[in-house]
């Protein structure tokens, strides 16, 4: 078997034991599709019981299905806007009333725009600021809090990206918002950890999900901008790689590591910072295409 075929195999492999999260309660945000869904289906294959949140109870109850079936594990699906402070209470409480405890939150509850800064009004901006950073405040207050009043050892990850440090044109208000989780991550480290609250991150590079990128590149853009050839491996990443790294991280095994920030993006960043800096090349009128698909999406 060649190398390539071992590191392939390898790549849709979990990686720890099959009880190494069990009897923990787990809460990702925005995981009823894409990257969460495949994170707490993982989770779930660990022994984990989990809580599912996002503003669309229909699709996160057809994903609790799909989980549950796939996994044998139970999956509790809340709706909840994570903007909104009173509704991540409300979810907490309703996850410690089904599961006894939570020991940790998944904040990967997320939004974006691909547009030039100036195409961008002040909603549009808060828009993406409201989920990201508030809604990532919102529900670790909640969690720490609870956490601290409880003297439960919790665990707090964040799903930032290679930009919250290098910044990237076109997506300033993703850009700033996830450098605030960014900083939040590591004060919340130093704060807390007397707690035995770790809080860590981490920063995917290119990962794609069918739903999030058509938003993002609708039509042939995906194509036309091609992000693997900005990869030093020259792929993008499988879901199952950042799926094994942030069971790592959530799991007792990692008990050791708070604060620090993870980057799993085979080398793009140190390629060439900011994923979307060659964007440069698109002229006006095809960014009033992009636009108005967004729109749609």
């Amino acid at each position: 078997m060649s190398n390539t075929s071992i590191n392939n195999t390898a790549a849709t492999t979990g990686m720890l034991k099959d009880d190494a999260l069990k009897g923990k309660t787990i809460i990702v945000t925005g995981g009823g599709t894409g990257l969460g869904k495949a994170m707490g289906t993982y989770f779930l294959k660990l022994g984990a019981n989990l809580v599912i949140t996002s503003r669309k109870l229909d699709v996160l109850e057809k994903t609790a299905g799909e989980m549950e079936a796939e996994t044998g594990g139970k999956v509790l699906a809340i709706a909840c806007d994570v903007r909104n402070y009173d509704d991540v209470q409300q979810m907490l409480q309703q996850s410690v009333k089904v599961f006894g405890r939570v020991d940790a939150l998944l904040n990967n509850a997320a939004g974006n725009f691909i547009s030039p800064t100036e195409r961008l009004s002040a909603n549009a901006f808060s828009a993406v600021i409201d989920i990201v950073l508030k809604g990532s405040a919102n529900c670790s207050l909640a969690l720490g809090k609870y956490w601290i009043a409880e003297k439960i050892p919790g665990s707090i990850l964040n799903i930032i990206t290679t930009y919250a440090f290098t910044g990237s044109a076109y997506v300033v208000p993703s850009a700033c918002a996830k450098g605030g989780v960014l900083a939040m991550t590591r004060s919340l480290a130093v704060e807390w950890g007397r707690h035995g609250i770790r809080t860590n991150a981490i920063a995917p590079g290119p990962f794609p999900t069918k739903g999030a990128w058509e938003r993002l590149l609708p039509g042939d853009m995906a194509q036309k901008f091609d992000f693997k050839n900005r990869v030093p491996l020259k792929r993008v990443g499988e879901h199952q790689e950042l799926a094994n790294l942030a069971a790592f991280l959530v799991s007792d095994f990692s008990g050791y590591i708070n604060g620090e920030v993870i980057t799993i993006d085979g080398g793009e960043w140190l390629q060439g910072a900011g994923q979307f800096n060659a964007f440069e090349m698109i002229p006006g009128e095809m960014w009033d295409s992009i636009e108005q698909a967004t729109r749609k999406a």
